[in-house]
Formats: structure tokens, sequence, C-alpha cells
């Protein structure tokens, strides 16, 4: 049976915006501080992806799971796209994501 909570689809950068990460969550807040902090370990920690600049939300973790799996297939043009069409300024949102 499928769980009905908060996921969240989310994608980080680095200071340059030369390197995305596409990760899953049921914790945005949580999980964006260890990036922050390097707590997350791997491919954000060894590239400083600390920087939030996209997210989508669902409420059951299979559609989430199957979206993160989508962008991450995608060629990075597409992933741009994505992201500008959601926060054009490409502006790290890491202060704005309290209490989603």
């Amino acid at each position: 049976m499928s769980q009905n909570h908060n996921y969240f689809v989310y994608i980080m950068t680095n200071k340059h915006k030369n390197v995305l990460y596409v990760g899953v969550t049921n914790d945005l807040e949580r999980r964006v501080y260890e990036h922050e902090t390097g707590e997350a370990k791997g491919f954000t920690k060894k590239y400083n992806c600390h920087y939030l600049v996209y997210y989508e939300y669902f409420t059951h973790i299979e559609y989430a799971i199957v979206r993160e799996k989508e962008i991450k297939k995608w060629r990075r043009e597409k992933k741009d796209l994505l992201i500008s069409s959601f926060n054009p300024d490409w502006h790290f949102m890491n202060d704005e994501i309290q209490n989603l």
C-alpha cells in the first residue's frame, strides 16, 4: 500500500551553477541542511552542491521516485529549462523552504 505523506524532488547546484544534483526526500529542509553542511556524502559533497534551485512536491513516494528518475535522465539543457521555469534567476532557495 502506498504511503501518503510529503515528498520532494529537488535540484541542488554549486556556487558557479555548473553542476546539478537531482534527489528525492521526505524532508526537504533537513535534506538541504545535510547538503549545506557536508553531512550528505558523495556527489554533492565532492562537487559542493550546497544550493537549492528547484523542487517539486508530491504526496506519494512512488510518483516522486518516478519523477526523480525521469529528470536524472534528461540532458543538462532540459534540466536548465525546468529550473528556469520555476526559478528564473536561479537564486539559491535554501532559506525559503522552512516549514514546507
